[in-house]
């Protein structure tokens, strides 16, 4: 029996191709992102032209040269199973919450869609998702988030040296911190308003552009936010919602300099160092049970 394209650890090309809703051959080639991980399969789209330049080469200016294929889109393969038509429809409504309040400066946009996944005779709802190639560098919450590591990054996405890339470093952190507060202002309004956040926790889930603009590339993990004092976790196990609210304090004391104020108390909630130790214990659990698992934990 053919194993379920949602429980595979990796994809390649042809497992792709193979899918009844997918052209053979097709004109794309299909390979995997790095980033895949738990909760989704993410293959690149690339133009099969592009991709035998980087393994043949091109010759330019006399010297042969491997330019890398970049993706013309995201191929997001999600591994939810779902039971019903209804309970799909719950997942798309979630994304499209986020899709209403972020702009596209700030949000990888994407075209969700619903298929008939045919395997081993039986027909299956599957939740795919063909989004835009954002390229940056990632932006770790947890990580340093000064003015020489954020000009660090600017570095490895430009090709200026010496004065001018000083003088476009300088307008790119304004840019930035710009882009910051109007990013986290957003995220703060979907909490209060429609009482969800998005994944904010997950490595790669955030990019900083070359234009100075933070995106948000990763919307598979979008939770309820609720004051309980339970901690609240994913179908995965993991305190996505509160480590995304964690998340989203660290980039604003991290890029505007703001810290926890009175016009916001729930990071005053969610930051209570009670819950925060347990929280700590609850991700360590995942991460170790995820350790003895194949599959990387990324999420």
């Amino acid at each position: 029996m053919a194993q379920d394209i949602r429980d595979k650890q990796r994809l390649n090309h042809k497992d792709i191709v193979r899918l009844n809703f997918v052209r053979d051959p097709g004109i794309y080639v299909y390979r995997r992102h790095y980033r895949a991980g738990l909760r989704s399969h993410i293959m690149e789209v690339l133009n099969p032209e592009q991709v035998e330049q980087e393994k043949k080469g091109v010759i330019r200016d006399g010297f042969k040269w491997f330019p890398p294929a970049k993706p013309l889109k995201m191929l997001r393969i999600f591994r939810t199973k779902f039971n019903s038509l209804k309970e799909a429809k719950i997942e798309l409504k979630r994304v499209k919450i986020i899709e209403e309040y972020l702009s596209p400066d700030h949000l990888a946009r994407s075209d969700e869609f619903l298929v008939d996944y045919t395997n081993n005779g039986q027909r299956k709802i599957l939740l795919c998702g063909l989004q835009e190639y954002v390229e940056g560098e990632i932006l770790n919450p947890w990580g340093p988030l000064h003015k020489e590591h954020l000009v660090s990054l600017l570095g490895r996405m430009s090709s200026e040296n010496g004065l001018t890339f000083s003088l476009i470093a300088e307008q790119w952190i304004q840019g930035l911190q710009k882009s910051a507060k109007s990013f986290i202002k957003t995220l703060k309004k979907i909490i209060i308003e429609k009482y969800h956040v998005p994944d904010l926790a997950g490595v790669g889930n955030l990019l900083v552009t070359r234009s100075g603009d933070i995106k948000l590339v990763d919307i598979n993990n979008i939770s309820m936010v609720t004051l309980e004092k339970a901690i609240s976790l994913d179908d995965r196990g993991y305190p996505v919602c509160d480590k995304s609210i964690e998340a989203l304090f660290l980039l604003e004391k991290g890029l505007t300099g703001k810290c926890i104020g009175n016009d916001y108390h729930i990071f005053e909630i969610f930051l209570e160092p009670e819950r925060m130790r347990h929280v700590k214990a609850v991700e360590t659990k995942f991460y170790s049970c995820w350790k003895r698992n194949s599959l990387s934990p990324l999420r």
